[in-house]
């Protein structure tokens, strides 16, 4: 992974609030048994996270991994570790490679990636001004042999948060025709309860038809492939997953609260159903 890794991941736009967003949560009357579980991380084992699942960004990308971000991600377990059943993000206020603050992007690059399936990961969010923890996914073609970058190769988030809108959960999906340079990112924000107080299920479900969006079990939200394509639906390849707590951003604001310190973003679990 280059230190230049440029998510281009900006701040969401709720534009397209449109008939595949269901009128209010649902929570579906069928689960689907079929669908059997594939990989997974339980961070059951104290200490450094899973070198056979995880790889980690180091660095500070390019302009702040494309979003003007204020920390310098790092490999210690200071950022990132395994404790008492749960991986551990933590960000730090620090002085390191020319940032203020350390934090950890931890991603299953080269080691996993999925085409289509259920994907549900149980985290406890930080609390506090300037944070921003997110749940994403992008296309193994993003980088290496017959790259497309971003956003051709398709990213998915599965949840992002704010600390200056605690609660506020978005979801979005980016393409080569959906994007935020273009302001026709598929993208929704919804309010839940306690998210830094209390562990919640983010999830999706996602088949070439469509990408359908979850908070503990709960559809919220529904992204289509209707017909246009890989450059408007590249949902059709193999992605990776990452976990990562920014800090600052053009989407957490450039106000951070420097009292926070050290935050942490939790996750119990990460689970691949296919």
């Amino acid at each position: 992974m280059s230190l230049t890794f440029c998510s281009q991941k900006e701040a969401p736009k709720t534009v397209d609030i449109i008939p595949t967003t269901p009128n209010t949560p649902i929570t579906p009357v069928v689960t689907d048994t079929t669908k059997k579980l594939v990989w997974s991380d339980e961070f059951n084992q104290n200490g450094l996270p899973d070198t056979t699942k995880w790889a980690y960004n180091i660095g500070t990308g390019s302009n702040g991994w494309g979003n003007n971000e204020s920390e310098y991600y790092t490999k210690d377990s200071a950022n990132a570790r395994v404790v008492n059943g749960s991986l551990i993000i933590e960000a730090r206020k620090q002085s390191i490679g020319g940032k203020n603050y350390s934090s950890a992007r931890l991603l299953t690059q080269g080691k996993a990636s999925w085409t289509y399936g259920r994907l549900e990961i149980r985290a406890r969010l930080p609390k506090g001004i300037g944070t921003w923890p997110a749940i994403w996914m992008l296309g193994n073609n993003f980088e290496g042999a017959g790259a497309v970058g971003w956003p051709a190769c398709g990213e998915i988030d599965i949840m992002e948060h704010t600390g200056k809108e605690l609660g506020a959960i978005s979801f979005s999906a980016h393409s080569k025709l959906l994007n935020w340079t273009l302001g026709t990112q598929k993208t929704f924000k919804t309010n839940i309860d306690n998210v830094t107080d209390s562990f919640h299920v983010y999830s999706i479900d996602w088949t070439k038809d469509m990408i359908k969006f979850y908070v503990d079990g709960v559809l919220y939200y529904n992204v289509p492939n209707d017909g246009r394509g890989t450059d408007y639906y590249p949902f059709v390849a193999p992605q990776f997953l990452i976990l990562n707590l920014a800090i600052g951003g053009n989407f957490a604001g450039n106000i951070i609260d420097d009292t926070i310190f050290p935050v942490r973003m939790e996750i119990d679990y990460v689970r691949v159903y296919q």
